[in-house]
């Protein structure tokens, strides 16, 4: 069954009118959906008996279920939900001075195999549709709603490449940063990418406002090619034409990410090669702790080697920070849920 979650404000006038109802029924659907967050279609107190009958008849709300939650001694939240087809996916809510921030996920599984990252642990299933990605944020904010809080901000950057699957992300987008609905600011989100070049520059021409960040994590193609295949697709050379294009259609600060891995990509040499490298461009590095996962080998860096590279950093320059670790003491690297719970199951990576 479908979700009602998969339709944006204006596609939900429009298969209103199809219906030969008023478009007004869109916009009191919508209304009931992120405004009162009901979880039920009957509960939709203002629509005849038969509307809500042909609703239910065709479509659910939420297409998952609640699965596993982990919750960290930092307010770090992790939920494993599972969808119909029996594919799990992952969620985490973060809890900054600034606000409630949600990681969500954009597919099942991910095909970009970067060699340091659990999410690609389990190859790419399928895409989500926008309605399964909506239904990750609406489950966290009906929890929220129980203590009279709200999500603030939206990462696009839990398991999957979410260029990979452009239309169906932006149509989540469009969603949740309606005014009409949960109304979360375009400037509130952010999409990750580790570079894919061509809606790059479609999302550039998009002028949308949201944020946008590049998964780096190496300044040279040598190295790139070897942590993330991407890069043989797309080298460090067409990914900054890409960027620089973006920063120039739409004038907004980019953030790029850059996981430090021990001996691997921390050494003087490469924030020197990293600087190099966004010399011209307005951005900064977010640079991030390593969660080890087991499969891979790869080991994070103490705090003061992660301050040492940072220094050499801004001292040429660039700025950065140092992401504030969340999860330690769960299963905190996006994609160690879910693959456990599959490990468990005997399902082959």
């Amino acid at each position: 069954m479908q979700s009602l979650y998969d339709f944006n404000y204006e596609q939900l006038g429009e298969y209103a009118l199809a219906q030969g109802w008023k478009k007004y029924r869109g916009h009191q659907l919508f209304q009931w959906m992120y405004r009162k967050r009901i979880k039920d279609i009957d509960e939709m107190s203002d629509q005849k008996k038969e509307i809500r009958t042909f609703l239910k008849e065709r479509f659910c709300l939420s297409p998952l279920t609640l699965k596993d939650k982990q919750v960290s001694k930092d307010g770090t939240t992790k939920y494993l939900f599972e969808l119909a087809d029996g594919s799990l996916v992952e969620s985490v809510l973060m809890l900054y001075d600034y606000g409630r921030s949600i990681c969500v996920t954009s597919q099942v599984g991910c095909n970009m195999g970067c060699a340091f990252c659990a999410s690609g642990l389990l190859k790419k299933k399928r895409d989500l549709s926008s309605g399964e990605m909506v239904a990750q944020v609406m489950y966290v904010q009906q929890d929220l709603d129980a203590l009279q809080e709200r999500l603030s901000h939206i990462v696009v950057m839990g398991t999957g490449e979410p260029f990979d699957n452009y239309d169906n992300v932006m149509n989540f987008l469009a969603t949740v940063n309606d005014d009409r609905g949960l109304a979360i600011g375009a400037r509130h989100i952010t999409i990750s990418t580790c570079g894919v070049v061509p809606k790059i520059y479609a999302f550039a021409k998009a002028h949308t406002q949201y944020n946008l960040a590049i998964s780096l994590h190496a300044p040279n193609d040598a190295l790139r090619d070897t942590l993330m295949p991407i890069n043989r697709a797309y080298s460090l050379n067409e990914l900054m034409k890409a960027v620089r294009c973006y920063g120039e259609e739409n004038n907004r600060r980019l953030t790029f990410e850059y996981i430090l891995l021990k001996g691997v990509n921390d050494q003087p040499q490469h924030a020197k090669q990293l600087a190099e490298l966004l010399k011209g461009v307005h951005a900064y590095v977010n640079l991030i702790p390593y969660n080890a996962v087991d499969e891979h080998g790869y080991q994070g860096v103490s705090r003061n080697e992660a301050m040492r590279f940072y220094d050499a950093l801004m001292k040429m320059g660039v700025r950065c920070t140092i992401r504030k670790e969340h999860g330690g003491d769960i299963d905190a690297a996006c994609g160690q849920l879910r693959a456990k719970h599959m490990k468990v199951q005997g399902v082959k990576q």
